[in-house]
């Protein structure tokens, strides 16, 4: 076990600001803002107006009106990334043991639109229990990686992480893991979520966890500004292909990074808010450092958790500068939630995909929106413009409600 080695082969990504990879990666660069007047109901009488949504979506272009009809948007959105993934990993299915091959998805409340619109549903209808078939499996997040799976014949470990907004970064946890243990050559990893509707905002709105910049949405979220005032909603899926590192010599696989540790903790300290000092988000950058075997100055960049809340962000630096001592105003930060919003359980498979994006091109994104910096978080951002720097190892950064923490160190790799 401790002589394997996991890399990252593919990647693929919806998001807010790109509908692929390629795009979800200019834009970030560019330092693009994903947030706009929400488009997909009647937001008359909500206090948040706005929403980091996937732009021009339709799902009849990636699917058949009677598959789509079957699918939650949530899984929708991970189905369209994971198969970029495989496109872009470059996966032979017909030359692959696929009892070998996994499939584990990071999902914070699976079918919300579902849930929802089958209660109106039922409620508008005299209470008459007359529930679509699909309900259920549309409503689960574990179909997400079922049907994956059942695309592709992929017959090895399968199964959804539900852990907040760590759901994404807790399955490519799980996957790193099955890798190293021999149970899987490849698992295809990441998370995707769809809460962009009544339920998802009318439901943060009533814990006041919502920015209400109604009369400027694209500068809405503002990780580490002094008038941040909530987290941006956002929507959409990243995928990754982890992959052994023979394996992948072996099928002359090419490697983006290669993931070398990671850390778990929890708050235990409330229900949504974090720990004041930060200290479940300093034990889960300390495991992964400890994890990977390095020392906490070949730590070049950290990809933050960073949801532009007044609490969350000020924690998490204090968490980093407690870490990290004196080498904290030597890192290199930013939250791309800056520019994608909070995509929920999805956060950790999109970050993710970029962080090793950043390490493969050596350049950190921005966080943008910065306009008057708190002095609480005195580090620094790559404020509002990407640059070009050295990265050989790298943190992303993934806490949820419960206390629930987990940071994925990834490395330049082979």
């Amino acid at each position: 076990m401790g002589s394997k080695r996991v890399v990252v082969t593919g990647m693929g990504a919806i998001t807010p600001i790109g509908n692929n990879l390629n795009d979800y990666r200019n834009s970030l660069y560019k330092g693009s803002s994903g947030c706009d007047n929400i488009m997909s109901f009647d937001t008359t009488n909500f206090k948040t107006k706005f929403a980091c949504e996937v732009k021009g979506y339709d799902p009849l272009d990636y699917f058949d009106r009677k598959e789509s009809r079957k699918m939650d948007i949530f899984a929708q959105f991970g189905m369209i990334a994971a198969a970029e993934a495989i496109s872009d990993a470059s996966l032979d299915i017909d030359k692959l043991n696929l009892s070998r091959i996994g499939v584990i998805w990071g999902s914070g409340v699976g079918g919300i639109e579902t849930f929802q619109n089958e209660l109106i549903n039922f409620a508008e209808n005299d209470k008459n229990p007359r529930f679509n078939p699909f309900f259920i499996p549309k409503l689960i997040p574990d179909i997400c990686p079922g049907l994956i799976a059942i695309k592709y014949g992929f017959k090895g470990p399968n199964f959804a992480t539900v852990s907040a907004c760590a759901s994404a970064s807790n399955a490519i946890i799980d996957s790193y893991n099955y890798i190293l243990s021999g149970t899987s050559d490849i698992i295809i990893t990441g998370g995707s979520e769809s809460a962009v509707n009544e339920t998802g905002v009318g439901g943060f709105n009533a814990l006041k966890a919502l920015s209400e910049r109604n009369k400027s949405p694209k500068t809405a979220s503002r990780p580490f500004d002094k008038d941040r005032d909530g987290f941006v909603l956002g929507e959409g899926g990243g995928s990754l292909i982890l992959e052994d590192y023979e394996h992948a010599l072996s099928r002359g696989a090419k490697i983006y990074a290669e993931i070398i540790g990671f850390g778990m903790s929890c708050d235990a300290h409330h229900i949504t808010a974090p720990h004041p000092e930060g200290e479940g988000a300093r034990l889960v950058m300390d495991n992964a450092i400890k994890s990977a075997n390095i020392e906490k100055e070949n730590v070049d960049y950290i990809n933050v958790h960073g949801t532009s809340t007044p609490l969350g962000d000020k924690s998490e630096i204090l968490a980093i500068q407690n870490v990290f001592g004196s080498h904290s105003y030597n890192l290199n930060i930013s939250s791309t939630k800056s520019m994608t919003g909070h995509l929920l359980g999805a956060a950790g498979g999109i970050e993710a995909v970029f962080t090793a994006l950043a390490i493969r091109e050596q350049i950190a994104p921005p966080t943008i929106n910065i306009f008057n910096q708190d002095p609480n978080c005195d580090l620094d951002y790559a404020a509002n413009e990407a640059r070009e720097i050295k990265i050989d190892h790298a943190i992303s950064n993934s806490f949820g409600f419960g206390g629930t923490n987990g940071s994925i160190l990834i490395s330049k790799g082979p």
